[in-house]
């Protein structure tokens, strides 16, 4: 039953391809819910754990914009000695950050990889159901040229619930973002971490960055959208820990011609992630952004590990690393 339903939604899937869908509305298999864990690399569990590291990656959402059940839209979380910084804000991000036992009220920076609306559909979210539930101080919001006027324009848009809940009886206090446009550069820096930005190429868009975190103990990378990047090779330089954006090398070859066009200059093969992580000698591969059209999460560390011998872990949400 479970492979006749499979068959069905990849017969669905392409056929919505060959009735003209556009390069840029590419075609992805629908996903049925799942009821079991999605599967992490089978031979060897995650080495790492809350208790061994200061610096800890939480996969919040492991989703692309295929709704699926099991995966909420992509954000990853950085701790460095328990303090988050979110990375994107997909679709769900604020109960799925509950769901990974983290707290959303004490988020107050997030750094954005692109505007895509996968990445951005849990902004408002984000800016406000924290504020609303007791986060006083202020959200910063950093990402590429675009994410100030967008922020401005979300929080103008609920003008009137800002209002009624400052002025009304519940008496909040001010709802206070700040937004800001960056270039490729130092974006943010303490005592304990610092973070990067760089430059990374993901099809049409005209600024999509990657996120370096050098934590007090590991460094970590995080690639945003991308197709096969010398920046992530020169971002990590040997980091602790590469999280990649992936598709399914063999399902992609199955793909009409235009969704394969599509993909291959978004978006990173899994052996395409095996060859960048060993150019960039990456100790661990997280595997996130999962277009697995059907292939299963142990085909996809079987890929990336034809190119790379180091550890490989099919990130979903609420992993930790």
């Amino acid at each position: 039953m479970r492979r006749a339903t499979t068959e069905r939604w990849t017969t669905i899937a392409l056929t919505f391809a060959l009735l003209g869908c556009s390069e840029d509305e590419p075609v992805q298999e629908p996903v049925p819910a799942r009821t079991a864990e999605p599967v992490q690399e089978p031979s060897a569990p995650p080495s790492s754990s809350s208790d061994s590291w200061r610096t800890e990656v939480v996969i919040v959402g492991s989703g692309t914009p295929v709704p699926d059940p099991s995966r909420s839209g992509p954000a990853t979380v950085v701790l460095v000695d328990g303090e988050p910084m979110l990375f994107d804000a997909g679709p769900g991000v604020v109960r799925a950050m509950v769901a990974a036992e983290l707290e959303p009220t004490a988020v107050t920076r997030a750094f954005l990889t692109h505007l895509h609306s996968d990445h951005t559909l849990g902004l408002p979210d984000l800016v406000l159901t924290p504020w609303v539930v007791g986060r006083d101080a202020a959200l910063e919001v950093i990402g590429p040229p675009g994410t100030e006027a967008m922020v401005d324009h979300l929080v103008a848009a609920f003008a009137e619930d800002r209002r009624v809940r400052t002025d009304g009886l519940e008496g909040k206090g001010p709802l206070r973002v700040d937004a800001s446009d960056v270039e490729p550069s130092s974006v943010f820096e303490s005592d304990r971490v610092r973070v990067e930005a760089f430059a990374v190429e993901h099809g049409s868009w005209e600024h999509a960055y990657g996120y370096r975190v050098d934590g007090p103990d590991r460094r970590l990378v995080i690639s945003g959208d991308t197709g096969p990047s010398d920046a992530i090779v020169q971002a990590c330089d040997g980091c602790d820990v590469l999280v990649h954006e992936t598709y399914s090398t063999a399902r992609y070859a199955g793909l009409p011609e235009s969704a394969r066009r599509y993909h291959g200059a978004f978006h990173t093969s899994a052996a395409d992630v095996g060859r960048l992580a060993t150019r960039a000698r990456a100790k661990a591969v997280v595997l996130t952004h999962l277009l697995l059209w059907g292939a299963t999460p142990e085909s996809l560390v079987a890929e990336v590990r034809e190119h790379f011998d180091g550890e490989v872990v099919v990130g979903h949400d609420g992993l930790r690393f």
